[in-house]
């Protein structure tokens, strides 16, 4: 059983110090360096769009916009028909964040996960479902990505 807290510890500290490693060069977090390159690979892409891309609630996307927007990372665009509707861009000065940014952009658990067999998601998701249904955790409760 400590063997697999350790392993927990080891699998967390390795993302915060990823996480950190994004902050210091690219200057944003990593959840908002990893929505402004989904802003920047869908140019147009609506909120709802980019919240189903990087699996949060649509409200957490819109904070993280008016983060990057603030910065002059991304702009806002009205559709000519639809003016309740808005298109997300990257400006010229969220493109340098996304050059200068460490690899991988998208959030490095993510990115293990992608790389590891069908088999072994469907065991891993297995077990942390029993691990939370020991934990009398809200499986639901979490919006926000791992990276904040």
């Amino acid at each position: 059983m400590l063997e697999v807290l350790a392993l927990f510890r080891i699998v967390f500290k390795s993302i915060r110090e990823h996480y950190s490693a994004v902050e210091r060069r690219a200057g944003i977090s990593g959840a908002q360096l990893w929505a402004l390159s989904q802003v920047a690979s869908g140019p147009g892409i609506k909120v709802g769009e980019l919240a189903r891309r990087l699996a949060i609630h649509q409200s957490t996307a819109s904070n993280l916009l008016d983060r990057l927007t603030r910065e002059g990372l991304v702009r806002r665009a009205r559709g000519q028909g639809d003016q309740r509707v808005a298109r997300l861009f990257v400006t010229a000065s969220g493109a340098a964040v996304l050059r200068r940014a460490p690899s991988p952009v998208r959030a490095m658990l993510l990115e293990a996960l992608y790389s590891m067999p069908e088999s072994s998601l469907e065991r891993l998701g297995v077990l942390l479902g029993e691990l939370l249904g020991h934990m009398n955790v809200d499986r639901t409760a979490s919006g926000k990505p791992l990276s904040d």
